[in-house]
């Protein structure tokens, strides 16, 4: 067996990295009704979305979280974003939401990394979902 060149390999992200001064902060299965889909009969009304959210979270100082809100990124303020980007209206592509999820997300300058999953539920009767997972880093 040929051996691959290291320089090749590519490395899954690791989310929480002590090393790296980061922490992993989630939103697993939000399912929503969203407007979306190029096809006649998907803009007739809403169909269900499922999305799964990774970011990859810097931690300005370990110690420094105070049990305090605000030294956080909220998880709370990341669903309520999703919501509100759901709630504009008719999307052709879960790419085109993937992308907007994660500008979202890294509006917050402690988020360095996004992977965002965006799934259709209901398109194949004999496949539990479709979609895109996208993942972006900021430019630091």
């Amino acid at each position: 067996m040929a051996q691959q060149d290291p320089a090749t390999i590519i490395e899954p992200v690791q989310f929480a990295d002590a090393r790296n001064s980061l922490r992993h902060v989630f939103v697993r299965d939000l399912v929503l009704d969203a407007h979306i889909g190029v096809h006649q009969h998907e803009k007739l009304g809403p169909q269900r979305i499922r999305v799964n959210i990774d970011l990859a979270v810097w931690e300005k100082d370990v110690d420094g979280i105070g049990d305090r809100l605000a030294n956080v990124v909220c998880y709370e303020e990341v669903v309520s974003g999703i919501r509100a980007l759901v709630a504009k209206g008719h999307l052709n592509l879960v790419e085109t939401l993937a992308e907007q999820i994660a500008a979202l997300c890294l509006e917050d300058s402690r988020v360095r990394l996004a992977r965002i999953r965006v799934e259709k539920l209901d398109v194949f009767a004999d496949a539990t979902s479709v979609g895109v997972e996208i993942e972006r880093v900021t430019r630091f």
